[in-house]
């Protein structure tokens, strides 16, 4: 299974399993702003060139998302994802997030847009949800 990989730095890594139809990002520290929101981008690129529509976001090394990332991704990022063609996303959080059920809002809005999220705090239990997925 080839990787290609579209960021990979300090902060984070994307890259795209183009036999999976999927989008897999990993959060090495936390960070956000313009570097974030780039790296994102740089992401939803890859979804519309390689025909992914699965999104892995292994997000246990990020700290909180500051309200502007967290309105940007809801109004402008989510959106367009989705009409590149995302379905599924799959989130890796901290067990403590987790059971905090913080999400839960979160989920319920992407679900009215069409977009179907699980979130886990295990890697492997998260790529066997996206892996069953169409």
């Amino acid at each position: 299974m080839s990787e290609i990989f579209i960021v990979d730095n300090e902060n984070i890594t994307v890259k795209c399993i183009p036999e999976k139809k999927l989008i897999y990002h990993i959060i090495h520290q936390p960070f956000s702003g313009q570097p974030f929101r780039d790296a994102i981008n740089a992401g939803t690129e890859a979804l519309k060139m390689y025909g992914a529509t699965k999104w892995l976001s292994d997000d246990r090394k990020n700290g909180p998302l500051s309200q502007e990332d967290a309105e940007w991704g809801f109004t402008d990022w989510n959106p367009r994802a989705i009409r590149a063609g995302w379905k599924y996303w799959a989130m890796v959080v901290p067990e403590n997030v987790v059971a905090a059920g913080s999400l839960a809002p979160t989920i319920e809005d992407l679900y009215k847009l069409g977009l179907r999220v699980m979130v886990f705090s295990d890697v492997d239990r998260a790529m066997a949800w996206l892996d069953k997925m169409p």
